[in-house]
């Protein structure tokens, strides 16, 4: 396999959140495609099996395990594709369902990609499950911000949600690996998407993710996608409306991602944001 390392949310290969690209694994069982992204020890690796034109089959590990989707792997592939046979429209059909990627090239010779989720929803997180979670972060309910309610959120993958009342919370992120591990291990969650809200439509966000041995996720795009169905659910924003989500800022890796929630109830969350080559 060709093994392709890209960023994805940013155009400095210092910033975002590497991802590993096999832009064609026909024929990778899944021990092989593991190993490739141990080996590499970013967050994800995208593996991708072409189709008919316009259409390839993904599947994403993390170091440790399989996961359903990943929203910054989606971008790294899509511009690696637009470089490697040009930029237009792909069909990416993954664990979670069909996601549909559209990718760009600006007059300085940026790669942008666009994905749109499968149909957001939320869930409620029960007392017992915010006390765990909470624990294991050692954060207090009091440093949470009354204003956006804990939920868990999907836009591909599950990722319970929690708003810091403050930037210095949400700076200060020391969390028992192993306690966070196991608990989201038990309720299938990928990331926990800590928040905090800067303006109407400025978010920044810190991604813990045990589950695939990574201490913090620098960009999660299924986070961001779970996050606009999260505000649009609850009537937290008015859509349609583009949010900015800044993350990777505390790990000096920083990035953007642009979030664009559409009107329609369950319609899919569109997440873009450039990548370049780390090598």
């Amino acid at each position: 396999m060709e093994i392709l390392r890209y960023t994805a949310f940013s155009a400095d290969p210092a910033g975002g959140n590497p991802a590993g690209v096999v832009l064609d694994a026909t024929g990778a069982d899944d021990g092989a495609m593991l190993a490739v992204a141990a080996d590499l020890g970013y967050s994800e690796t995208a593996f991708l099996v072409p189709r008919e034109p316009g259409c390839v089959d993904v599947r994403y590990f993390s170091p440790l395990a399989e996961v359903p989707f990943c929203g910054h792997a989606t971008i790294a592939a899509a511009v690696a594709h637009s470089r490697r046979h040009g930029p237009g429209h792909l069909a990416f059909d993954t664990a979670a369902g069909r996601v549909e990627v559209s990718t760009s090239v600006g007059a300085d010779g940026t790669h942008t990609a666009a994905l749109v989720s499968v149909p957001p929803r939320t869930a409620p997180l029960t007392d017992g499950d915010l006390d765990a979670l909470l624990a294991a972060l050692r954060w207090r309910r009091a440093d949470l911000d009354p204003a956006l309610p804990p939920r868990v959120g999907y836009a591909g993958a599950w990722h319970p949600i929690l708003a810091a009342g403050t930037r210095a919370r949400l700076a200060d992120l020391d969390y028992d690996f192993a306690a966070l591990a196991g608990l989201m291990a038990a309720r299938d969650w990928t990331t926990v998407n800590l928040l905090l809200r800067e303006s109407a439509t400025v978010f920044h966000s810190r991604n813990p993710f045990p589950p695939g041995g990574v201490v913090e996720d620098p960009a999660t795009g299924a986070a961001a996608a779970a996050l606009g169905g999260y505000l649009r659910e609850l009537g937290l924003v008015g859509p349609p409306v583009t949010l900015t989500v800044r993350q990777g800022e505390d790990l000096g890796r920083p990035g953007v991602l642009t979030v664009t929630v559409p009107a329609e109830a369950g319609g899919g969350i569109t997440v873009a944001g450039t990548a370049v080559p780390i090598d």
